[in-house]
């Protein structure tokens, strides 16, 4: 992606696509090929979770649009 084509796609603050951090995120629901819609800040993007074990209500870390860990609940 070119500097031109960042700037049309990225308008907010976060951007799981295009980001240079790891942004939590929530699955909402599993694709095809290894692919994912998530929320982020009220938005749904498609992610690829071909590295982790994906499930719906899952929250995940992406970086660069690739689901890189799986965020497990804190237990008591």
């Amino acid at each position: 992606m070119t500097g031109d084509d960042r700037s049309a796609r990225c308008t907010d603050d976060v951007c799981i696509t295009c980001g240079d951090v790891a942004v939590p995120v929530r699955v909402v629901e599993l694709l095809p090929g290894d692919l994912a819609v998530v929320e982020v800040e009220g938005r749904k993007e498609e992610i690829s979770v071909a590295l982790v074990s994906a499930a719906v209500g899952a929250t995940l870390l992406v970086h660069a649009g690739e689901a890189i860990a799986r965020v497990e609940p804190e237990t008591s």
